[in-house]
């Protein structure tokens, strides 16, 4: 049941929910389980990329945590709890334990079932995509306490976007959000839409707001740059590429490449901006592109790597250097050194999980 809209203070719970290991990074790596409400702590080492579970890890999160995102100072863990219709906020301490911030942040009465977060490149504002509701709830962000305030879009309390999201990112320059939104229908192309973003206000990109790409574009990622987007289309089984023009507007510049391995699910670009990463769910395989000058896709020639059965999320620590997989049909996060040169992965360790992983976030380098 989603709760009623919490009062805006913030009363600090100040229960520790366990106590870290000592260590000589502070570099987090924290995995988001819906099935068991929980999260993962890990602590990465960043000269080898190996993930040490914290004494006390997982915790005890909210109803079916679905994703997670960390602010830019490494100070603050945001979960979207979608069996709850709320945002838990957690302060990161330097050992890497989290300590919960109560009341959570209610996204009711118009928002319904939080799944998705993106916050944009300063730290200043959250945003919640509902899939329950087909909307997108807006925080302003405390720099001092993490504490979240609700910003009052133009049609009410959320911004309605007409389609289920199922991915969304914030431009490098934090003046666009884009939100991925399935096909409506048999035969129908998934779409992307674009948002401009001022303080927190968002507002159909005009003279439009909608980009067709594949079908069921569930991978969402933009170049460091902010020059291309690319969407991985599960039911298609295929690569959607764009150019993002001057005013966020999105132009498709190839036929989405069709890729060799069944159900594309997740995307990541390297730190570097050289290589474009594909989870394909179907299957036990990660493949891996460069991307060219005009953004196009090659395939790289020591892909495709193996990983667990049923890739769904990717991430990459702040050096660049390492990346992690999560499988969901066998629970692991898979540890791989990225080799800077050839972008060819090669495994470090694989770690067992309670349950399915939905959404990695890792701290920033200190």
């Amino acid at each position: 049941m989603v709760k009623k809209a919490a009062a805006l203070f913030l009363v600090c719970a100040s229960i520790v929910l366990w106590v870290g290991c000592a260590s000589t990074s502070s570099r987090y790596l924290y995995a988001a389980i819906p099935g068991s409400n929980q999260i993962v702590a890990y602590r990465e080492d960043p000269n080898s990329g190996i993930l040490t579970q914290l004494v006390g890890s997982p915790i005890t999160a909210g109803p079916a945590v679905e994703a997670l995102v960390i602010d830019p100072s490494g100070k603050f863990l945001y979960a979207a709890n979608s069996g709850e219709g709320d945002i838990s906020l957690f302060q990161i301490s330097t050992s890497g334990t989290l300590t919960e911030v109560t009341p959570r942040t209610s996204v009711a009465p118009n928002g319904v079932a939080p799944t998705l977060l993106a916050m944009d490149p300063a730290g200043t504002f959250l945003y919640v995509g509902n899939s329950g509701s087909n909307s997108i709830s807006a925080f302003s962000i405390s720099a001092s306490s993490g504490a979240l305030t609700p910003v009052p879009q133009t049609s009410g309390q959320v911004a309605p976007i007409g389609v289920t999201p199922i991915n969304m990112q914030v431009s490098p320059s934090g003046g666009i959000l884009y939100v991925t939104g399935p096909s409506t229908g048999i035969g129908l192309s998934g779409v992307i839409e674009a948002f401009t973003l001022n303080q927190g206000v968002l507002t159909a990109l005009l003279p439009t707001s909608f980009f067709y790409t594949g079908t069921n574009p569930y991978g969402l990622a933009v170049s460091a740059g902010g020059g291309f987007l690319y969407t991985a289309n599960n039911i298609d089984d295929s690569i959607s590429e764009f150019t993002i023009n001057s005013d966020g507007s999105l132009s498709q510049f190839a036929s989405p490449l069709q890729v060799q391995y069944a159900g594309p699910l997740a995307l990541l670009i390297d730190k570097s901006g050289k290589y474009l990463y594909v989870a394909n769910q179907a299957t036990s395989f990660l493949t891996g592109y460069s991307v060219g000058s005009n953004g196009a896709l090659t395939p790289l020639t020591s892909s495709p790597f193996a990983v667990g059965s049923g890739p769904s999320v990717i991430a990459t620590d702040p050096g660049g250097n390492y990346l992690f997989v999560g499988n969901q049909k066998t629970p692991v996060i898979q540890s791989f050194n990225l080799n800077t040169g050839t972008g060819a992965l090669t495994s470090v360790a694989t770690y067992p999980l309670p349950g399915n992983p939905t959404s990695f976030a890792i701290t920033p380098k200190p």
